[in-house]
C-alpha cells in the first residue's frame, strides 16, 4: 500500500502545507476542491463489502398432496359377555358343552325319583333310549363332579375349535357308542357312567395337541401334567363306584380315533 505524502506545496508562495488541507494556512491559495481520505489501520484490515447477489426468487412452494388415510379396523359392537380389547371365541358360547353338564346334572338328580336300573342299559334291555341316559348316570357325588369336569373342559377346548357339531357328535360316539360295546362284551352287568364319554372328549382333544406338538418341535400352553391326572381320575371311577370299566376304555379308544381324524381334516 502506498504511503501517503508528508507535505504538498503553495503554488503561490511555495510554503510547504499539510497534504490534508483544502486551503494555504499563508496564503489562503486554494490547493484542491476537498480533502484527502485518511487511510486507517483497522480499515485496511477489513475486507471490503460483498455486494449482494441478485438470486432468484423462490418458487412458492406447493403443497404435498395428502396421503389417503387408511381407516382404521374397528371392531363391532360388543356382544353380551365379551370384554373390551378380547375377541370372542371363534364359535361363541360352547352352547353343546353347557347343555351336556346341564343334562348330566339333571339325570343325576333324578335318580332321587328313579332307580338306577330304570336309567341304565343292558343287553337284554330293548329300550334304545336308555343308552343315552345310562351315558348321563353316575353313582355318587365323586363321581359326578370328577366326570362333569372332564366334559365340562375338553368340551369346551374342543367347541373352540371344531364347533358345537363336534363335539355332540363325539359325545355320541364316546358316551352311546361305547356303551353298546360294553353291552355286547358284558352281558350281565349294568353299564352306565358318564367317564367313559369325558374321556372320548379327552382323548380327541389330546391327540391333535400331540401331533402339533410333534410336528413344529415347540411346547404350547397345554398343560400335559394336569391332562393326564384328570385321565387318571376318569380311568379310576369304576374301580371306587358302580361304572363300566369297558365303556370307559370304549370311549378313550373312540376318542383317540376321533382325535386322529380331527388332526387330520384341521391340523393345528
Amino acid at each position: 500500500m502506498s504511503q501517503p505524502d508528508l507535505f504538498v506545496v503553495c503554488k503561490n508562495c511555495q510554503a510547504e502545507v499539510s497534504p490534508y488541507i483544502t486551503e494555504c494556512p499563508y496564503c489562503g491559495t486554494r490547493l484542491r476542491k476537498r480533502a484527502p481520505k485518511i487511510d486507517r489501520p483497522e480499515d485496511a484490515a477489513k475486507p471490503p463489502p460483498k455486494r449482494p447477489s441478485r438470486r432468484p426468487r423462490p418458487r412458492a412452494a406447493t403443497k404435498p398432496k395428502a396421503r389417503a388415510k387408511s381407516k382404521p379396523d374397528r371392531l363391532g359392537r360388543l356382544r353380551s359377555g365379551e370384554m373390551p380389547g378380547i375377541r370372542a371365541d371363534e364359535h361363541g358360547r360352547p352352547w353343546a358343552t353347557i347343555v351336556l353338564v346341564a343334562l348330566s346334572f339333571g339325570v343325576w338328580l333324578s335318580l332321587a325319583f328313579y332307580a338306577s336300573s330304570d336309567l341304565a342299559v343292558t343287553a337284554l334291555g330293548g329300550d334304545p333310549w336308555r343308552f343315552v341316559t345310562s351315558t348321563f348316570l353316575n353313582d355318587g357325588f365323586a363321581a359326578q363332579l370328577a366326570v362333569v369336569a372332564g366334559l365340562g373342559i375338553f368340551g369346551w377346548l374342543l367347541e373352540r375349535h371344531y364347533g358345537a357339531i363336534a363335539v355332540v357328535a363325539l359325545f355320541l360316539l364316546c358316551g352311546p357308542a361305547a356303551m353298546a360295546i360294553a353291552t355286547a362284551v358284558d352281558l350281565d352287568a349294568f353299564v352306565f357312567g358318564t367317564h367313559g364319554a369325558a374321556l372320548g372328549l379327552l382323548c380327541a382333544w389330546l391327540v391333535p395337541v400331540l401331533l402339533a406338538r410333534r410336528r413344529s418341535h415347540e411346547d404350547d400352553d397345554a398343560d400335559l401334567l394336569g391332562v393326564l391326572v384328570i385321565a387318571a381320575v376318569l380311568l379310576a371311577i369304576p374301580a371306587v363306584s358302580q361304572g363300566s370299566a369297558i365303556a370307559g376304555v370304549a370311549g378313550a379308544a373312540l376318542g383317540t380315533l376321533s382325535g386322529l381324524t380331527l388332526a387330520a381334516l384341521r391340523p393345528r
